[in-house]
């Protein structure tokens, strides 16, 4: 016992001396198996060397002391701080520098055994450990024994800083400390669970060369290590070697020997060191039984293991909860459940409680076998006594089993159960009920369902590793958009866009939701998204989105949508084009209407031709004659046809001269049939109005091609040309007529004389 004053206030205080720090051999890892633990995990997990002393340590994760919020009773004085959890809490708090190392020498007058054993277990990184560890050995402040070297190799070992433990082990007879079998164990082990075999290897061999008795403590830790990593070979030969050095396995050497073996599936090997274990006259106790009967489960060898388990019991050997677990699921993998819920049944009359394990073993055969009622009956019991099974994989199997049972309420049950267990519900286990509500019409209890999903944002969650099905999600967002209910099924699907999901069918939906409800901006936004990632859009889509601009009375943006429609690919129908013409040539807009005309033609849809008169002849009354000409000249090569005798009739009653004029002077360049009344509209037109040498011009070309034998007006213009000073025109044109009318004689002539003969 040893004291230490540290004011006039701090009273003396008395810290545990530790004698050895090493687990003896009786307590190695096998031996601690209890009826909570897993067979194999039984071998596979090595509880820590040195004893934990919660009462004189402070929790690596404690929170700091002014955060902490104690009970204090009336007339108690709370406990004083120990001197190792301020040492500790220093170090964690502050860098180590020559200043934090006079705090603490200021701090402790003297440095004993039990101080240093302290810090160094309630340190909160291995780093501060092995600062302090280092410190007070330079300083001169404590030399270091076996116990505080075999903690910090420990500690050293935990954090992997392998090195280091190797170091330190190593120089310890520089210091004049001797070797025990134990360190090196415990560096044997963290080499192992570092998974550096060879080094382990290294180590052990290390031990002799440097004069450290080897027991059968030693080897058994080398077994579990080589074995860990399937070297079963290896441990074969390590085997033989220790029994050539005179030393006997024990039952705990075997026990690990079959469990690597098992692990190995080395079946035959694990059957024949088990009669070499019986023919030592090691007798096998339940931990070897528990491995046996769990090696042959891995090869589905259940009437072997059934054996087994009825030899245990016959011995007088009590089997665990493990055993029991063990064998359960065994049944189920060989998909004899019923076995299992017997081994249920009859753990419990023996007043053996079932753990997580064995329920999680057992569920998953029930929902494969279709016995729903059992596995809702096995989770009613797990939550009354609040057990949780390790594989939340579980829930989502019941879910689907509940589900395809057609047991809606008790799937979300299962929901309820995972809430009332703690377990984290994730979007896909939503996704299961959602998906069948919605497949059994039951919307409203799909969408209660959703609202706590979007509210929750349990999408969103990073550690989600279960995400929600397509299935799940579109058949809700077809519901909510046919249902005035688009802006919530937005607001979900941004939540999983934001997962990266790129569906084309959600975005279509609700593309086609905003249209019906009247909101055409946010379906364009939509189809904005759906471009910039690269998702096809469906035309039925890009046709409702027009729609719904044109019911809301604007034209412009059902056109810009319908070059978006286009862009895309989508060839409209002749409908969409016509209601996007007449929007557009009703509300003034006849040069855009001409362009949307233009796409018509360029797509091959020749319908809503009298529509397209009507922008033509819109056009040239507007003066726009060069857009008119070339959209004719567009309709003439995709073989639509343009009655020019309409348009030349309208613009001349309309006084379009000029118009009329270009669109003559067109249809005359490129022998367009046009009818003679036609061409002596124009021309009365152009004399009425005073425009003589046009009519002048266009009367040549229409000579020239022989279009008019006869016009009552030529006169007239011949006059008008005449007094206008236009002499010269005149003359040229009463010689063209005085010779048209002479050819037409001698054209007569001859016709007669023929009929003649």
């Amino acid at each position: 016992m040893a004291s230490l004053t540290l004011s006039n206030s701090y009273k003396a205080r008395v810290y545990h001396i530790f004698p050895r720090l090493s687990l003896p051999y009786f307590l190695t890892p096998l031996h601690f198996c209890t009826s909570t633990q897993d067979p194999i995990s039984c071998v596979t997990e090595i509880p820590p060397p040195i004893p934990q002393l919660q009462s004189e340590t402070e929790s690596p994760n404690a929170a700091p002391e002014n955060q902490k919020q104690q009970l204090i009773l009336r007339g108690k004085r709370p406990d004083p701080e120990k001197l190792e959890d301020i040492i500790c809490r220093m170090m964690a708090s502050r860098a180590w520098t020559t200043r934090l190392q006079n705090s603490i020498r200021d701090l402790v007058p003297e440095f004993d055994h039990s101080l240093v054993y302290n810090v160094l277990h309630g340190a909160r990184n291995s780093e501060h450990a092995l600062q302090f560890f280092r410190w007070v050995e330079r300083a001169g402040l404590f030399r270091h024994d076996r116990e505080t070297h075999t903690k910090i190799i420990e500690i050293l070992g935990r954090a992997s800083k392998l090195n280091h433990a190797r170091c330190i082990l190593l120089d310890m007879p520089k210091k004049g400390v001797e070797w025990d079998e134990d360190m090196f164990v415990v560096l044997i082990e963290s080499y192992g669970k570092a998974g550096i075999v060879q080094e382990a290897v290294k180590i052990f061999q290390k031990m002799n060369e440097l004069g450290v008795e080897r027991s059968v403590k030693s080897y058994d830790t080398l077994f579990k290590v080589i074995l860990r990593r399937g070297r079963y070979m290896m441990a074969k030969r390590f085997f033989n070697k220790m029994l050539s050095e005179g030393i006997e396995p024990t039952r705990h050497t075997y026990n690990i020997m079959l469990w690597g073996f098992f692990l190995s599936l080395r079946l035959e090997t694990a059957m024949r060191f088990y009669e070499d274990m019986k023919t030592r006259g090691i007798s096998p106790d339940v931990v070897t039984y528990n491995t046996m009967i769990n090696g042959y489960y891995r090869f589905r060898k259940m009437e072997e293991a059934e054996k087994l388990f009825v030899e245990m019991k016959g011995k007088n050997i009590a089997p665990t909860v493990i055993s029991y677990t063990t064998m359960i699921k065994g049944y189920v993998s060989v998909d004899r459940v019923d076995d299992g819920l017997r081994l249920l049944e009859e753990m419990k009359s023996f007043g053996i409680k079932p753990n997580a394990h064995t329920y999680s073993s057992l569920l998953p055969g029930l929902c494969n076998a279709g016995k729903m009622t059992e596995a809702k009956e096995i989770l009613k019991e797990m939550v009354g006594v609040h057990l949780a099974p390790k594989d939340n994989s579980i829930f989502i199997s019941l879910l689907s089993s509940q589900c395809k049972a057609g047991d809606l309420r008790a799937a979300e049950d299962v929901l309820k159960a995972m809430i009332r267990l703690s377990i984290p519900t994730e979007a896909g286990h939503y996704g299961v009920l959602i998906e069948n509500f919605c497949e059994a019409e039951e919307y409203d209890r799909a969408v209660k369902l959703l609202d706590k999903l979007i509210e929750k944002e349990i999408i969103l969650r990073p550690q989600n590793t279960l995400e929600m099905g397509s299935g799940a999600y579109n058949s809700m967002i077809q519901y909510l958009c046919g249902h005035g209910q688009t802006g919530k099924a937005e607001i979900f699907f941004r939540q999983l866009m934001k997962k990266g999901v790129q569906d084309p069918n959600a975005f279509n939906n609700l593309i086609r939701g905003h249209s019906k409800e009247g909101s055409p901006d946010s379906a364009f936004e939509i189809i904005k998204i759906m471009a910039r990632r690269g998702v096809p859009r469906d035309a039925d889509a890009y046709k409702l989105l027009i729609e719904s601009y044109l019911r809301k009375g604007e034209p412009a943006d059902a056109k810009t949508a319908l070059d978006a429609m286009i862009e895309e690919g989508h060839v409209p129908d002749s409908s969409v084009f016509r209601s996007v013409m007449e929007s557009l040539f009703e509300d003034g807009r006849v040069q855009t209407a001409s362009r949307v005309m233009k796409s018509m033609v360029e797509k091959g849809v020749k319908e809503n031709i009298d529509l397209v008169a009507k922008i033509l002849e819109a056009l040239l009354m507007r003066g726009h004659v060069e857009e008119a000409l070339g959209r004719i000249e567009l309709l003439m090569h995709s073989g639509c046809h343009v009655n020019f005798d309409d348009l030349l009739s309208f613009l001349s009653e309309k006084g379009k001269t000029i118009a009329a004029l270009k669109l003559l002077d067109f249809a005359l360049e490129r022998d367009f049939n046009v009818d003679f009344k036609s061409y002596d509209k124009v021309l009365d037109a152009l004399l009425a109005a005073g425009k003589t040498l046009n009519a002048y011009s266009i009367l040549c070309k229409i000579m020239e091609k022989g279009g008019v034998t006869d016009w009552s007006s030529c006169e007239d213009l011949i006059k008008s040309l005449n007094q206008e000073g236009n002499t010269k025109q005149a003359d040229i044109l009463s010689r063209m007529i005085k010779g048209g009318e002479k050819s037409r004689e001698n054209s007569k002539g001859k016709k007669q004389s023929s009929f003649a003969v």
